[in-house]
């Protein structure tokens, strides 16, 4: 069953060492993170799962482990999920879950087993929730650490360019994650996510799915578009 979910944007930028000049344009964004963190810490999990958005190589579940990187926006830096277990995943982490085995490490995270699971942006809400339930039915206490950014369509510089509709989306979108309403994530319109690139549409409602029944409380700690690309941060417990 799910005990406690943290949710936290994916952008690499949210490393410093990638973000180099601009890192403090993200310190807010940071601080909030690592805050959702500790109530993944205070739930004490029997198993915690960090579920983000990844292209076809990148989907699918990761062990404890696994390694990933940042050396595709020119940091030669590395991170491995969880602990060293001796062994060698056969595949990188995409980079949404290797933002969020960064987050882990910085935290020195050390509470429970952990895997990963990439989720493919155009899945659909369905199988979103079918795949949260299977993930809290996954042990007794279940917490998820759940990577993903609104809309990159809040501007005229946002990687999607302006689309009028993408605050509207974003609004909704915060709301329901600090008031953890799952019936408000699943009703997400996956097509309009699709076309304002909210690749955080998926994990969401895999989360919702997990917590479906779970009576938890949220709280959003973080909610602004630094880059023209929607980042929230809100903890559930």
């Amino acid at each position: 069953m799910l005990v406690a979910a943290a949710v936290c944007p994916c952008p690499p930028l949210l490393v410093p060492d990638v973000a180099a000049g601009a890192a403090p344009e993200l310190d807010g964004a940071r601080a909030a993170c690592t805050d959702a963190l500790g109530v993944l810490a205070a739930s004490r999990p029997d198993l915690l799962v960090v579920i983000g958005p990844a292209d076809l190589a990148g989907r699918g579940t990761h062990p404890e482990g696994a390694t990933g990187g940042f050396q595709e926006f020119g940091v030669d830096l590395d991170v491995r999920l969880g602990r060293d277990l001796g062994t060698v995943a056969e595949r990188r982490l995409p980079p949404s879950l290797a933002v969020g085995a960064w987050l882990l490490a910085g935290t020195g995270w050390a509470g429970a087993p952990v895997e990963a699971l990439g989720v493919g942006e155009p899945l659909e809400t369905g199988r979103c929730t079918e795949t949260g339930r299977a993930l809290a039915a996954r042990a007794d206490r279940v917490a998820l650490l759940v990577m993903g950014d609104g809309s990159a369509c809040r501007t005229l510089k946002s990687p999607g360019y302006l689309d009028e509709r993408a605050v509207g989306f974003d609004a909704e979108a915060s709301r329901a994650l600090g008031a953890a309403d799952t019936a408000a994530l699943i009703a997400l319109d996956e097509a309009l996510a699709y076309e304002l690139k909210a690749a955080g549409r998926a994990p969401w409602q895999v989360l919702a799915g997990a917590a479906e029944g779970a009576g938890l409380d949220g709280r959003l700690l973080y909610d602004d578009a630094p880059y023209g690309v929607g980042y929230m941060v809100a903890a559930w417990s």
